[in-house]
């Protein structure tokens, strides 16, 4: 893990080797005030010796402003290497995702990256500026307090021994519980974080339900299950305090009373005495800093784990070792025998991962498609459609047979390259925040105002374009929320033709358009872009009885396949739809 993390502090090594370097520096001259101050004291105060009092004072002074310029060169590094360490940990985990599969996906959470993206980023970013620093100031100023008190009068140094060991034990027992609490909070974050994304997600729908309630009393779940567990943890840690404070007193109280002694004793000064007290006091509070760390520390060890799960995190679907073919060579499709399964998570009652099970979801699928050719599949929800779309661009890989591109398995291809001659619409496409011709642009940043028309003009988009006051340049809300779902779905249409695909797939990607404009999509697929390979997923018979060839997908396996005209005389299943859809006016779902 440690390894996987320090490989992030990238070009910010040199802020990392300077702050320590500084720190002691800082920790050396301040070590040496209180043992200066003793000197005026003693040499200065007491001897009636003004020369010696601005001697040493000068002395005390160089001293304080030398550890004054350490320590903020030390913060001003530490602070360079902590923020750029939290800025090389999320671009990595962010690039990292980018290069994900679906099933990769699937084992994460959206909840679960946010918060390690940016809880627990956050956590490691304080825990190695305390690893530059505090983890370096509080050992040495310990070692080096500890060796001043013993050069002045080892035996004082015995009482502040004793209670140094007598506070390391105390705070141990104390340490030791709350560090296990703190490995259960970032779950609990997760859980909250994934009521707060779902909730403003879904605002909409909650309010449209009335469910406002039932949604606060959902997340006030998850807050107090949080609240509980930081309560728990902070109040043992509540115990460090009282216990640093009696330590202190008794050890301010044991050496005033031995002081005394001594100094009457003739073997100790008075200057020795006070700047025993503050190195009794450094030692102390050093000792209970190292527990701070030490806690701190083992908090941000959770979430590195949490963070390095996503850094080590391997893509299941990569390019070939010497980068893949280059070039799609046309739009054929075949599927020889693919079998597919989805894994899924199994959770107690208490909704904690237990363990996993497959779910098939397509069984020994076989069929192709010659290039320039419309293929329709239909099928009830959840008989595996968007999963046979997945596999043709690689989403998700085959568990057994082979899926073929351009007559070559698509794992011999360049990832991107199969993805853009590879064009897939999914039902539930997303519009991101921008202009209409930038969001058109992602299917080809350089294109033209000329192409995006056109490609809007297929895809039936251009009618309610120019009717916006401002055109292609109208600004489209994050997630498409100011756009109907026709208009959604159009505008993705029309980005998915930008890219000139060899193969395009729509998923569904007509169900928010009336049947008229629907028509129309499909009447200029079908006149205006003959040369590329059509998938049209869909429940509706209408979007798919033109097509040169209609599969029935029933329970992940093929059903029926044959023309409109074939299936209607021979497949049960594709005859109630039609009986469902087009004699009786209705909708199909197949039952299960």
């Amino acid at each position: 893990m440690f390894k996987t993390l320090l490989r992030n502090v990238g070009d910010f090594k040199k802020s990392s080797i300077l702050t320590p370097v500084f720190t002691s520096l800082e920790v050396l001259m301040s070590t040496f005030i209180p043992y200066v101050t003793s000197w005026i004291i003693d040499r200065g105060i007491n001897a009636g010796d003004m020369g010696n009092v601005c001697l040493y004072g000068g002395v005390m002074l160089v001293l304080a402003f030398l550890s004054l310029w350490f320590g903020i060169q030390a913060g001003r590094n530490s602070a360079y290497a902590s923020t750029g360490f939290a800025y090389n940990l999320r671009s990595a985990m962010y690039s990292h995702i980018q290069t994900f599969s679906f099933s990769n996906i699937d084992r994460f959470t959206t909840s679960g990256l946010i918060t390690r993206m940016t809880t627990d980023v956050s956590n490691l970013q304080n825990s190695f500026q305390q690893i530059l620093r505090a983890s370096v100031r509080a050992p040495l100023t310990l070692i080096f307090s500890i060796f001043m008190c013993v050069f002045i009068n080892w035996k004082m140094s015995l009482i502040f021994i004793t209670a140094m060991v007598v506070l390391g034990l105390s705070l141990y027992l104390v340490i030791s519980k709350t560090v296990k609490l703190f490995s259960q909070v970032f779950e609990k974050y997760d859980a909250l974080n994934n009521s707060v994304q779902e909730n403003v997600q879904a605002i909409r729908v909650v309010k449209a339900f009335v469910r406002e309630d039932y949604e606060n009393t959902k997340f006030r779940k998850a807050a107090e299950s949080l609240y509980k567990l930081f309560v728990k943890t902070e109040s043992l840690q509540a115990i460090n305090h009282p216990m640093m404070n009696l330590v202190v007193y008794g050890c301010i109280i044991a050496l005033s009373w031995f002081g005394a002694h001594y100094i009457v004793g003739g073997e100790l000064t008075t200057g020795q005495l006070t700047s025993l007290f503050t190195y009794v006091m450094s030692i102390l509070t050093s000792l209970m800093m190292l527990t701070m760390i030490f806690v701190s520390i083992t908090m941000s060890a959770a979430s590195g784990k949490r963070v390095v799960e996503v850094l080590d995190e391997r893509a299941d679907i990569t390019s070939p070792a010497d980068g893949g073919l280059k070039e799609v060579a046309d739009g054929s499709v075949e599927f020889s025998d693919v079998s597919f399964s989805y894994r899924q998570g199994v959770s107690d009652e208490d909704g904690n991962i237990t363990g996993s099970v497959t779910r098939p979801a397509l069984q020994h699928i076989t069929v192709k498609v010659e290039s320039g050719e419309t293929l329709g599949v239909i099928g009830g929800t959840g008989c595996g459609k968007s999963t046979f779309a997945s596999m043709v661009s690689r989403l998700y890989d085959v568990h057994s047979g082979v899926v073929k591109v351009g007559g070559r398995d698509v794992r011999d291809y360049d990832v991107e390259v199969l993805r853009n001659e590879v064009s897939m619409i999914l039902q539930n496409n997303i519009l991101f925040s921008g202009t209409i011709l930038e969001n058109l642009r992602w299917g080809k940043p350089d294109a033209t105002l000329e192409e995006c028309r056109h490609a809007c003009d297929l895809a039936q988009a251009s009618e309610f374009i120019d009717q916006m006051p401002e055109g292609y340049e109208t600004h489209i809300e994050q997630n498409g929320t100011n756009v109907s779902g026709g208009q959604r779905q159009r505008l993705c249409i029309a980005r998915a033709l930008l890219k000139k695909p060899k193969v395009l797939i729509l998923d569904d990607s007509t169900s928010a358009c009336d049947t008229s404009t629907e028509a129309k999509i499909l009447d200029a697929f079908t006149h205006q872009v003959p040369d590329i390979t059509k998938i049209i997923i869909s429940q509706r018979i209408q979007s798919v009885q033109h097509a040169d060839h209609i599969i029935v997908m029933d329970n992940g396996e093929i059903n029926g396949f044959g023309t409109h005209d074939e299936l209607l005389r021979s497949n049960p299943i594709y005859q109630d739809i039609y009986r469902l859809q087009i004699e009786n006016g209705g909708d199909f779902d197949q039952k299960k």
